[in-house]
């Protein structure tokens, strides 16, 4: 996997996020459907490797611990990001 290919589209995503921000729509707003989204696609995009609805069922808890033990390594490593490098004086992504 090209690293900057992979952090260019992250960059694509977070972009169209802090776009869909505005005076009615609040940051935690973006966040759900920013999460709803990568949820939807990762469940058709698991779903694309099994033959058969009954294969996927049986396979669903395995599924959903994959993606969410990704989810908590990403989120914790950006977390210690912003804690290292974040200005909190300042309200920038």
């Amino acid at each position: 996997m090209n690293n900057n290919q992979f952090l260019m589209r992250a960059d694509e995503h977070i972009e169209l996020a802090n776009s869909q921000l505005g005076e009615t729509t609040t940051q935690g707003e973006v966040s759900a459907s920013l999460m709803y989204a990568a949820a939807r696609f990762n469940a058709w995009m698991a779903s694309t490797s099994f033959e058969s609805a009954e294969a996927m069922k049986e396979e669903k808890e395995k599924i959903i611990e994959y993606f969410i033990q990704e989810y908590k390594i990403a989120l914790s490593e950006n977390i210690d990001n912003h804690i290292e490098n974040y200005d909190f004086s300042k309200n920038d992504v």
